[in-house]
């Protein structure tokens, strides 16, 4: 299969290891992956901070961008839920039903990277290999909007050498939200401040997450109160096998976007 990558600009700039991961990945598989260069914000950010019409011409390219493509992956299961939730949205307020056509032809094309490996691809062993102790974080985004159920966590419990650990609460938000961290910026640290809690519970050497924006979120605060914790975009663990033990960890960040 040919596999269009859309790496979400949040990613393209700060974590750019989770693209080359899931690219990985894909090749390992037997697949061929290329990388639209025309490719640019989804208007998620805009949509919702009430930019809604200033979405309108970011959706328009994302659909031309995207239009010839056999399957378009992403590593951020936030950016495919404003593909799959908000486009249709987006179009009606466009008041434009050849977009509204063309979104709803693109959609069934847009996943996921787990939920593409597991329910496109019907692999859950990409023949990983990841000696350490890890959680999972399942993102706000990837639960309640795509409803990608267990399919991270399938993956994980198949790479071999992994010491896989349930995280406590791990339906409860990390306080990220986008801007709504900012926004509100006491709630934010408090949510934050009982999801680090339970990842330190855990002792895991390594905080996984399918998408970077929490992890940086989280990240930061493991870093700030040097924990020794990481935290690691689920790409990049699927990445590593045991031909290349030397590689395990290389491209995890201390959450503010600096490889270590």
């Amino acid at each position: 299969m040919r596999v269009s990558l859309f790496i979400a600009c949040f990613n393209d700039t700060l974590f750019p290891g989770t693209g080359r991961a899931v690219v990985n990945v894909l090749e390992r598989l037997g697949h061929e992956v290329d990388f639209p260069m025309a490719q640019t914000c989804c208007g998620q950010m805009h949509f919702n901070t009430g930019y809604q019409r200033e979405a309108i011409p970011l959706v328009r390219h994302f659909v031309q961008t995207f239009a010839d493509a056999e399957a378009v992956v992403s590593p951020s299961p936030s950016c495919v839920g404003m593909v799959h939730e908000m486009y249709p949205k987006v179009a009606a307020l466009a008041g434009d039903e050849g977009l509204a056509r063309e979104v709803d032809a693109l959609i069934p094309r847009v996943h996921e990277f787990t939920t593409f490996l597991t329910g496109v691809l019907k692999v859950e062993d990409v023949g990983a290999y990841f000696p350490h102790r890890v959680t999972f974080h399942p993102t706000c985004h990837s639960q309640r909007m795509l409803r990608i159920g267990d399919a991270p966590q399938r993956l994980l419990r198949n790479v071999r050498g992994i010491d896989f650990v349930e995280l406590a609460n791990q339906e409860e938000c990390c306080g990220f939200g986008g801007t709504f961290a900012v926004k509100n910026a006491d709630t934010s640290i408090a949510m934050l401040s009982d999801k680090v809690r339970c990842v330190l519970d855990t002792d895991a050497e390594y905080c996984v997450a399918a998408d970077n924006s929490c992890l940086m979120h989280i990240g930061g605060a493991l870093h700030r109160e040097r924990t020794g914790v990481r935290p690691l975009h689920i790409a990049e663990i699927l990445q590593h096998h045991e031909a290349e033990p030397a590689a395990i960890g290389t491209a995890a960040t201390d959450g503010m976007g600096a490889a270590r």
